[in-house]
């Protein structure tokens, strides 16, 4: 068994466990009526985009999900979060160096032993939630749920969908599809980016990722039968009857969003596999990208 498979896994325990729920009363997390920048990178720059969203949504302030490498240091925040597993990313610990003085800085970090603790006003450690596999998928996950908790949501039934994603098989038209398209709305675009990327990094996939609004402004052309379009939390009006009309496999899970990616991490995982590839190590990938 790979690491990977193990640490799709272990999710639902983790979101569950009481170290998540006291990790989200920390002082240094966003407060409301804060602007605030969320950095990352790759994966974690996806769990940003949720996180702004879901915190707009709840009224607690203005949040810009950033890419470190594109993070403006002249526009105005009242606090800058920077999510990173390795604590090494170059280009997030080059956006924390141009914060200006004064305003606080935290990091979420599996690993606080790194560069990013002396880059950072203050850290968050998910050590409990690190990885050996390159490709992440439980650290993220899991500091996404400790900022959904930080938000005041209830997350009682996440755990048991999460089991559920884990244990029950994945449909052949999933497992045989030619390419899939992940779609989503609000905070499940952030998580039908990270499902595309989990299978172009482990499996080398075609796969794609859009607003589920905007796919049928072009990218809907790709649908056809041998193909899946996988949404996201609630689809918008008419979406499911006009996806039926192309012959492509829809899939639509029901529980929490979060839940259903560990059943595209579950696939990503099984078509790297199935194609003679190493899903723990995927091609010209490392586990942080340090620039020289």
């Amino acid at each position: 068994m790979s690491f990977l498979s193990e640490e799709i896994a272990s999710q639902p325990s983790l979101w569950a466990s009481s170290a998540l729920r006291d990790l989200a009363g920390s002082g240094d997390l966003p407060k409301p009526g804060e602007r605030v920048a969320v950095l990352g990178c790759g994966t974690s720059w996806y769990m940003a985009q949720s996180y702004a969203a879901l915190r707009e949504a709840a009224g607690q302030g203005e949040t810009d999900a950033l890419a470190a490498s594109e993070f403006p240091a002249d526009r105005r925040y009242d606090r800058v979060l920077a999510l990173t597993r390795s604590g090494t990313t170059t280009e997030v610990l080059a956006a924390l160096a141009k914060v200006p003085a004064g305003t606080p800085t935290v990091a979420i970090t599996a690993d606080p032993a790194t560069p990013v603790s002396d880059a950072a006003g203050a850290v968050v450690a998910l050590d409990f939630a690190d990885e050996r596999s390159v490709v992440q998928t439980r650290f993220a996950t899991c500091a996404l749920v400790l900022l959904r908790a930080h938000l005041g949501e209830r997350l009682d039934g996440l755990a048991a969908d999460g089991e559920r994603a884990v244990a029950a098989p994945l449909p052949a038209e999933v497992l045989d599809a030619e390419q899939v398209t992940f779609l989503g709305t609000g905070w499940t675009f952030g998580l039908a980016n990270e499902a595309a990327l989990k299978l172009r990094e482990a499996a080398q996939a075609w796969t794609e990722s859009y607003l589920a609004m905007e796919y049928r402004h072009g990218p809907i052309s790709i649908a056809a039968p041998g193909r899946v379009v996988w949404v996201f939390g609630e689809p918008p009006a008419g979406l499911l009857a006009d996806l039926a009309g192309t012959g492509a496999h829809v899939e639509h899970a029901p529980g929490d969003p979060l839940a259903d990616l560990v059943r595209a991490q579950r696939l990503a995982e099984s078509l790297a596999t199935a194609r003679g590839l190493d899903p723990d190590r995927p091609r010209n990938l490392e586990r942080s990208v340090i620039l020289g």
